[in-house]
């Protein structure tokens, strides 16, 4: 009997989502916006990053971990927020938020500067333990995102999908979904064989992630 490749992560046990919740607990606050690497904080933690296409819900994903209303906040132009912003969750955690990629209304000079600081970031960054790649539930995995996951899979950086907006999809048409998604994952070598199934809005999974998070090391 064959394993299921790329299967949804199980809800934790009482004890891990409790020591979730307790990290998450902690106060959030936006450190800064950085577009060089020498503007990096000092690496003297553990640090996540969120990675995903313009409107796929990384900001309400990380407002939703966190328990903090507006702490991320969206551009609605995809390609102006050029930024790597990073979140402190407690005192041993960073969250990092990656700029959301698509750049239809971005000068390809800003597209470029942007890749070589993502790459720098991604490849020099000896804290950061995973990168977690949002992918749309309604729509699956684009060319866009195949895109980062090859960047990530040369960066030797672990990363795990979360399917944002899981609630908005048809019980009927989530099977066809997982199927594409679980099917493009496996060409990236750098990914984490479970998937995370989340609704900012309902708050479905967003424990899970939280104890992904806390034992990571």
């Amino acid at each position: 009997m064959s394993t299921l490749p790329f299967p949804i992560a199980e809800t934790p046990d009482e004890f891990a989502m409790e020591r979730g919740r307790k990290l998450f607990a902690g106060p959030s606050e936006f450190v800064k916006g950085v577009v060089a690497m020498d503007g990096l904080p000092d690496p003297d933690r553990l640090e996540v990053c969120f990675a995903g296409r313009s409107n796929v819900g990384k900001s309400s994903l990380i407002n939703a971990l966190t328990g903090t209303k507006g702490l991320a906040r969206a551009s609605n132009t995809p390609g102006r927020t050029q930024e790597i912003n990073f979140f402190t969750q407690g005192p041993e955690l960073y969250l990092v938020d990656l700029p959301g990629y698509g750049y239809a209304n971005a000068p390809l000079k800003v597209v470029e500067k942007w890749q070589r600081l993502l790459k720098k970031y991604l490849s020099g960054r000896q804290t950061l333990r995973r990168a977690f790649v949002l992918i749309d539930a309604r729509h699956g995995v684009k060319p866009v995102d195949a895109e980062i996951m090859k960047l990530l899979d040369t960066s030797a950086v672990t990363f795990q999908c979360v399917l944002t907006k899981a609630d908005k999809v048809k019980a009927n048409d989530r099977a066809k979904i997982l199927d594409q998604v679980r099917a493009a994952l496996s060409k990236h070598p750098a990914a984490f064989p479970e998937i995370v199934l989340t609704s900012s809005e309902k708050g479905d999974g967003i424990p899970t992630l939280r104890s992904i998070i806390t034992h990571l090391e």
